[in-house]
């Protein structure tokens, strides 16, 4: 009979990747449920605990054992397994064999098919604890681990090597080996505070013993508050504000087993450097907490945590300002440095720089770019020589010491520097705004100058790496293409620009020389950006076929197909919306499979009955009714206003054949399905939209 008990995992090991830990735990977790799952043990609550040196999961009230299971093997037919004269045939006897009876002790199953040899046989479920040791192992083995490393003389491979293992049900060790380690009961607190052994009595024992005694928190989350806690705590008697950043807050907390966060100070001279340059040397390099004043303003302070309450924090605090004066003042050499040379000057700088090798060198992208920006600026209507002149100075500050020491700040400081040397404030703003949206939720360039430069610069990036072949495939995306190809829609989408897609690839691909880019890129680079596009609207709710409708359309401009999307997606909540979709598939299904040339004009002497020149009659007033509707774009009103047209096409359908057999009413009627269709066209192909 099973019973019920907690179950206990912890692996020790040597520091764990900081920015993996969280991850790391998480696919454990999920790795050893499923398997769980999978061999039908019941189990409670699931709790994950990670620190820099440990994983560990307990396990509430898992199942002691498999309940037993009754397991029917079907075996051959009954008309294969008996002879005329009823004795066994080979077949009956070799699956009696396989089933360790006699065929007498088979049964006879009755099915829809027919009649069948049988063995009905139970078999006994296994003990959680045997089962245990091989769903870890398959879960560790499926880590997301890069790269694993061996250690010592063994051959075992982890991310890290493990020091020592505890697998406990109930109040039992469950004997097993694994990674070179001897399950027990046995862990360790803090490196410093408590390094000697831990005795674990039972599972739900686990985490308060590691806090009370071992002076570690093993809650990722908790000790993620805790230091969030004493972070805005030290702050405050800062007489400021602790700006903390979600992802260093997560490496932080991956780092530390037992924070305290400790504050210290820089020379104030330092604030005159761009406040960018001192928060990437605190938090990029140094994983300090910046602190600014209630305007907003850096303020000569930062906060570290110590993973160790210190006897003299003074001491800890004096060492951070030793660590951290040599890279503020690195910045400031390279900050005047800098300044000094006109950033138009390093523009010519960058032919020392490879782009990619078949696509030349960074300046070679550089009068691409400036080519393409000033094309789509005319486009738009906007200043191309402003356009031109940030597109030219957009990669200069990749030549500059600042960028070369923190390569993060590209374009932050390209704009500083900009501002330096004097240029168009537009300019200066573009230079940083270009590189916009960074990352995945971020902001796009909202002014016109900018958002001209992004477009064209990712977009030369997006034509280039497509041209030669090297098209994203899996996790492999190393010029991070699939960010471009969705920062160039969203920056199209959201400045509502009307630019015709299609062309600016094509002109894009014009800008390289004869021979570089292959054929078919401009299709393969369309489907590509499309695709980004249709995931970016699968995440905001919109349905597959919804897309589909407004694909089938092949509308040029990303902000014209938004506003058909939106158009769609309304229409599909109309009550009229499933019967006019499943009549324009009746539509297009019968325009298909016709062969005969239709008329482009309706006859209305050929009308047989009332029901042709009812639908005739809507379809001629919808046309000028959406007119207004559909050359404002307002394809939301046209949809609702087609939606009208569900009585008369219903009515057509219910009373009319189509495939008359006199031809001259057969077209005509042809004719009159291809206006319907084309009118519902001039949104999307509604006849896409499923039920």
């Amino acid at each position: 009979m099973s019973t019920k008990q907690d179950f206990l995992f912890e692996l020790g090991t040597e520091e764990l990747p900081p920015k993996a830990l969280a991850r790391l735990a998480q696919a454990l977790a999920e790795g050893v449920c499923q398997r769980l799952s999978e061999a039908e043990l019941g189990f409670g609550e699931v709790e994950s605990f990670a620190t820099p040196r440990r994983l560990a999961l307990v396990i509430k009230d898992l199942e002691s054992q498999q309940a037993d299971k009754e397991v029917l093997r079907k075996g051959p037919a009954l008309t294969a397994a008996f002879k005329e004269d009823g004795t066994p045939t080979p077949a009956a006897q070799g699956f009696a064999r396989s089933c360790g009876v006699s065929v007498d002790a088979l049964e006879k199953l009755e099915t829809a098919e027919g009649a069948w040899l049988a063995h009905n046989s139970k078999v006994a479920g296994q003990s959680t604890p045997a089962l245990l040791p091989e769903f870890f192992e398959q879960a560790l083995n499926r880590l997301p681990i890069p790269k694993r490393m061996r250690w010592g003389s063994n051959t075992h491979q982890f991310v890290r090597p493990v020091h020592w293992l505890v697998m406990l049900y109930g109040e039992d060790v469950v004997p097993c080996s694994m990674l070179g380690l001897n399950a027990g009961r046995v862990t360790f607190g803090h490196r410093f505070h408590h390094p000697s052994e831990l005795h674990i009595p039972r599972p739900a024992e686990y985490a308060v013993l590691l806090e009370s005694e071992g002076h570690v928190l093993p809650r990722f989350e908790r000790r993620k508050l805790t230091i969030r806690a004493q972070v805005e705590e030290a702050a405050l008697k800062l007489g400021g504000k602790a700006v903390i950043d979600e992802d260093l807050l997560d490496e932080v907390t991956a780092l530390v087993e037992w924070p305290a966060a400790i504050t210290g100070s820089f020379d104030a001279r330092f604030l005159e450097l761009p406040p960018e340059v001192l928060i990437a040397v605190m938090e990029g390099h140094q994983r300090y907490f910046h602190v600014v004043d209630d305007k907003g303003a850096l303020l000569p302070n930062f906060i570290t945590v110590a993973n160790i309450v210190s006897k003299d924090p003074a001491q800890v605090s004096a060492g951070n300002e030793r660590v951290i004066l040599p890279r503020l003042s690195d910045a400031e050499f390279f900050w005047r440095r800098d300044c000094d040379t006109p950033l138009f000057d390093l523009v010519s700088r960058l032919n020392q720089v490879v782009f990619q090798k078949k696509l030349g060198t960074v300046l070679e992208k550089v009068n691409r770019v400036t080519r393409l920006a000033a094309s789509i600026a005319k486009e738009l209507g906007a200043d191309s020589a402003k356009c031109e002149r940030a597109a030219q100075l957009a990669k200069a500050d990749l030549m500059t010491g600042m960028v070369g020491e923190f390569p993060e700040l590209q374009g932050i400081m390209g704009s500083y520097y900009a501002k330096v040397s004097k240029e168009d404030e537009s300019v200066a703003a573009a230079i940083a705004d270009h590189y916009r949206p960074r990352f995945a939720g971020d902001e796009v360039a909202t002014e016109s100058t900018a958002y001209t430069v992004a477009i064209a610069d990712k977009l030369d990036t997006v034509v280039g790496i497509f041209g030669i072949g090297q098209i994203p495939s899996g996790e492999k995306d190393p010029f991070a293409l699939r960010r471009a190809a969705l920062g160039i829609q969203r920056t199209l989408i959201e400045n509502k620009l009307n630019l015709n897609l299609s062309h600016m690839i094509a002109d894009a691909i014009k800008g390289f020389d004869k021979g570089v880019i292959q054929k078919d890129t401009a299709k393969l680079v369309y489907a590509f950006m499309m695709d980004r596009l249709r995931s970016y609207y699968a995440d905001q709710g919109y349905r597959p076929d919804e897309f589909e409708a407004v694909l089938e359309t092949e509308v040029s401009s990303s902000f014209d197909f938004e506003q058909r999307l939106k158009a769609v997606h309304e229409f599909r909540a109309l009550a009229e919306s499933a019967s006019l979709a499943a009549a324009n598939k009746r539509c297009r299904n019968i325009l298909r499979k016709n062969e005969e040339t239709v008329p482009a004009r309706i006859d209305p002497a050929l009308f047989e009955g009332e029901q042709e020149q009812s639908l005739a009659k809507a379809l001629e007033q919808m046309d000028q009714t959406c007119a207004a509707s559909l050359k404002d774009k307002d394809y939301t009103a046209a949809l609702k206003t087609m939606a009208a047209l569900r009585e008369p096409v219903d009515q057509f359908f219910d009373s009319v054949m189509v495939m008359a057999d006199n031809k001259s009413v057969r077209l005509n009627r042809l004719a009159l399905l291809s206006k319907l269709e084309s009118l519902f066209l001039q949104v999307a192909d509604i006849s896409r939209l499923q039920d």
